[in-house]
């Protein structure tokens, strides 16, 4: 049998039935598909030409036959016939015919669009598969000469091997089987070669992969978790499940539907919710969700392909319910007494805790609170504690227990969050007493300010600055004093408040800001249990008078003694109109050789060499006068310079002013005290060397006295030391201080120098640091003699009572004691010359 088609339509018309019937077949599942998808895939090969001229025909022919019948129509050997015949399980092979090279006669050129070839991926049929058979045409060489070859993705390059074909025959075949999901198209190349080496144009060979049911749906994540209001209303879709097929999606095996298999718990409704089949979104079934008895639910979703009806497979949707404010916050106590003391700021007066069964630490359950009457005044105010359960009520004004002795507040408690619906507020009541307590004095006004000349007596009144006593209720006695009164000028009452002058006030005192003078007031009330001072400021302002003169700035100027002038400033420390303008008279012999004159705002006077003078310094005087004649004497000194006008150039003239005369001589003396002090140690290196008291040749050791026997044994270790006390203890006025002086620091003792060459300074410095030490004993401290011998059995220790010359004194006996006094002997005890 023979089928002749004739097509005059596109490719792709074609292509859509094609595909449109291989889906079909796949869903019936019938054992002929793959047979009738190779059927129809030779009806598919469409040849897109235009008419041709002449009305010639393309025709391609459908072989049901055997090879021998197959038949090949070509136009004018310019374009490849493509011979389809069945595939192999019908015993013919599909021929796939090259365009021959040969130039024979062509009206035309013709395109051919070569359509791919479906191979059933996973196909169980025996392997290697005859696919179809390539046929190519080359004039003048015969078909054994012809030799086929295949290139591309799954024949000589990766995957290699795929795809064979027999050489000779040109039989294509597929080695293994394949799968869509791994690589679902193969794209290779057709040659044809003759054993001479004559080639044809490779043909272009498409191989697509028909996607079979081999793969289940798999969930993108497992568990899944979502968040659902316990407030919620049906319908609200709150979180979706997704599942993903490999297979084509193009076809039913990829078209996944969802269903929930199972709830856990199944508390309060065992379908508390659905599912969309197709999207997987999860939505609210029914009311009731409640997050303070089950705050999270389990289901188990299943997934099939085949639109519910292929593979499954199975995952967990986790749902957590959130809260909702579906709770209104409680108070512990409705009721509170409490007392806070009155002029307090900031105070705690109450801590009102509360419950709230939402969830911790959510909206929710966060509080706050609301004073809602009983605070008129605006006394109190309710925030947040740190708990957030807590409301905390504090005083922002000061309370006054004479004017308000108790306050009933009523304090509402809100969440953060809305409530979800009409839920009841709870109130508390808090009855606040309002304590007293002794308050300080006031001052009114709280700063007084007066107007008084600085000129005011010592003695005048100021002000009488007095406060009161807040505490009504109570008779107490206020009295005053000075707290701060920088300069010292005032004195104030202590029973009346009256503020006198104390010391003279100066307006030019650097204690005056701004021309006023400020000191603090105190008032002290004579509570027993807890006395309060109040505070009061005083501030005057000093009324300027004309009590200071004008002096001129500079006391030593240069000027040329030709035609110049010289600027000369003016400072008067009081204000207007007790200074500027100001005027100017020369005194003395300043007048001969010197004019001056004020300036055109009076504030600066124009100095004026009139005689040319030598270069010197002149010593001028000056008579300044303010605005009210007040004046003052000032002297300059005027160094005159050889030279003319403004240009001044002057020579080494010798001003020495008062203040470097001084020291100069300072420095002089100095000098002078370190030339003695140099001299002084000079002098004590090269001092004479004294005569020893015993002579070194002197031979002492014949003269050895024993004296062991004068003690008398232990006996006279029995003595009474309260005996020489006796006097200090009968004058207890009498105070000794023969202690160290702790208050003083001991000096700096230089250490041993390592060079002897050193050790006459070190010895020198030493000895004159302790007889400087204050540390060291004997100290200089009263030593009480007088009273020594008062009262006590033994003689007068003290000197006062012997003669006062040593000439009364006879010191012969010392020559009788031995060579040892000999010395003491020679010096006391030798007469006159």
């Amino acid at each position: 049998m023979r089928l002749c088609c004739l097509f005059g339509k596109s490719l792709p018309a074609v292509l859509d039935i094609y595909l449109l019937f291989a889906r079909v077949m796949e869903a019936i599942g019938a054992v002929w598909s793959g047979t009738l998808i190779v059927l129809f895939q030779g009806v598919s090969y469409v040849f897109a030409e235009e008419t041709l001229l002449h009305a010639e025909k393309s025709t391609v022919n459908f072989s049901y036959g055997s090879a021998r019948d197959e038949e090949v129509y070509s136009n004018e050997g310019n374009h490849m016939d493509i011979i389809v015949n069945s595939p192999p399980q019908f015993s013919n092979l599909l021929v796939e015919e090259f365009q021959s090279s040969s130039e024979g006669r062509r009206r035309r050129k013709r395109e051919w669009a070569i359509p791919p070839f479906t191979v059933l991926e996973n196909d169980k049929s025996a392997l290697p598969k005859i696919l179809f058979k390539l046929k190519a045409n080359l004039d003048g060489v015969p078909d054994e000469d012809i030799r086929y070859s295949i290139t591309g993705e799954g024949a000589d390059q990766p995957p290699v091997g795929i795809f064979t074909v027999t050489s000779m025959s040109g039989i294509v075949k597929v080695t293994q089987q394949l799968d869509r999901e791994k690589k679902a198209l193969y794209l290779l190349m057709a040659h044809a070669n003759s054993v001479k080496g004559i080639k044809e144009k490779p043909t272009n060979l498409t191989i697509i992969v028909a996607d079979q049911n081999d793969n289940r749906p798999v969930f993108v994540e497992n568990p899944f978790n979502g968040h659902v209001s316990e407030s919620a209303t049906i319908g609200h879709e709150f979180m979706a499940v997704t599942a993903t097929d490999a297979d084509d999606p193009d076809t039913f095996n990829a078209d996944v539907r969802y269903k929930i298999v199972s709830q856990d718990p199944l508390l309060p409704n065992p379908n508390m919710f659905e599912i969309n089949l197709v999207t997987g979104g999860i939505y609210v079934k029914f009311l009731g969700l409640d997050r303070e008895q089950l705050s999270r639910y389990t289901l188990v979703i299943q997934a099939a392909d085949l639109q519910g009806d292929g593979m499954m497979t199975t995952g967990t949707a986790v749902i957590t319910v959130t809260d909702s404010n579906d709770n209104a916050p409680q108070f512990d106590e409705t009721t509170h007494i409490v007392s806070v003391s009155e002029n307090q700021v900031a105070a705690i007066v109450a801590k009102l805790p509360v419950i709230d069964a939402d969830e911790l630490g959510s909206p929710a359950w966060s509080t706050k609170y609301r004073i809602i009457s009983g605070d008129k005044g605006g006394f109190f105010n309710v925030s947040t504690g740190p708990s957030r359960l807590e409301g905390v009520i504090m005083t922002v004004k000061p309370l006054d227990y004479e004017k308000t002795k108790q306050c009933i507040l009523s304090v509402i408690v809100e969440n953060d969050d809305k409530f979800v619906g009409p839920l009841p507020t709870s109130t508390a009541t808090v009855t606040v007493n309002v304590e007293d307590v002794n308050e300080p004095p006031e001052f009114i006004p709280k700063e007084q300010i007066i107007s008084k000349p600085e000129d005011l007596p010592v003695g005048s009144d100021v002000v009488v600055y007095t406060a009161t006593d807040p505490d009504t209720g109570r008779l107490q006695k206020i009295t005053y004093k000075i707290s701060n009164d920088p300069a010292g000028w005032l004195t104030v009452n202590r029973e009346t408040g009256l503020i006198k002058i104390r010391n003279s006030m100066d307006r030019e005192s650097s204690y005056v800001r701004d021309g006023k003078y400020r000191t603090t007031i105190l008032a002290l009330d004579n509570d027993d249990d807890n006395p309060a001072t109040g505070t009061g400021t005083l501030v005057i302002k000093v009324e300027d008078v004309n009590d200071n003169a004008p002096v001129i700035n500079e006391e030593h100027i240069q000027i040329c003694n030709r035609e110049a002038t010289v600027l000369l400033s003016i400072t008067d420390t009081d204000g207007p109109p007790y200074a500027a303008p100001f005027s100017i008279s020369l005194l003395g012999d300043t007048k001969k050789n010197w004019t001056a004159e004020m300036n055109e705002n009076k504030t600066g006077i124009l100095l004026t060499l009139n005689t040319v003078l030598e270069p010197d310094v002149y010593n001028l005087v000056l008579m300044v006068y303010d605005n009210n004649e007040n004046h003052k004497n000032s002297s300059i000194q005027a160094s005159v310079c050889d030279c003319k006008g403004n240009d001044i150039v002057c020579g080494r003239i010798a001003v020495m002013p008062l203040h470097g005369a001084l020291g100069i001589l300072g420095g002089f003396l100095v000098l002078l005290l370190l030339l003695l002090l140099v001299l002084l140690f000079m002098r004590r290196k090269h001092r004479s060397i004294k005569e020893p008291l015993i002579p070194e040749d002197y031979e002492i050791r014949d003269n050895i006295y024993c004296y062991d026997e004068e003690g008398g044994g232990e006996d006279d270790q029995d003595f009474d030391l309260s005996v020489l006390h006796r006097g200090l203890d009968n004058r207890p006025n009498v105070y000794r201080n023969d202690i160290c002086p702790i208050f003083l620091s001991a000096p700096q003792y230089r250490p041993r120098p390592a060079s002897s060459e050193d050790i006459s300074t070190f010895v020198d410095h030493n000895l004159k640091t302790a007889d400087n030490d204050p540390t060291a004993p004997p100290y200089d401290s009263l030593l009480v003699f007088d009273y020594e011998g008062v009262g006590s059995d033994a003689g007068s220790l003290s000197s006062l009572n012997s003669s006062s010359s040593e000439n009364d004194q006879d010191y012969d006996f010392l020559n009788e004691w031995g060579p040892r006094f000999k010395k003491l002997a020679d010096l006391y005890g030798r007469e006159e010359d």
